[in-house]
């Protein structure tokens, strides 16, 4: 299936672009969507942490994914 990413802050910085379309198998899991990530743009790697949303609500990498799914990658911030 085909998928339709968007990436924010450093993530997107990543990407070089808001949004990414990524093929994964029919039962890829958040877990198989950050391997293929990180296959793609290894400095996912750096990062300390890397949430994934879906449909506006966080996931577990566990959660599996479907075609229309809205996925959001949100990365660690930092503030002060």
């Amino acid at each position: 299936m085909n998928l339709k990413i968007i990436a924010f802050g450093i993530a997107k910085e990543i990407i070089g672009q808001l949004e990414h379309s990524v093929e994964l198998a029919d039962t890829a899991t958040v877990a198989d969507l950050k391997a293929v990530l990180i296959q793609q743009f290894p400095d996912f790697q750096k990062l300390a942490s890397l949430r994934v949303a879906i449909n506006t609500e966080y996931a577990n990498d566990d959660a599996v994914l479907r075609v229309n799914d809205e996925i959001v990658l949100i990365p660690p911030v930092s503030g002060g």
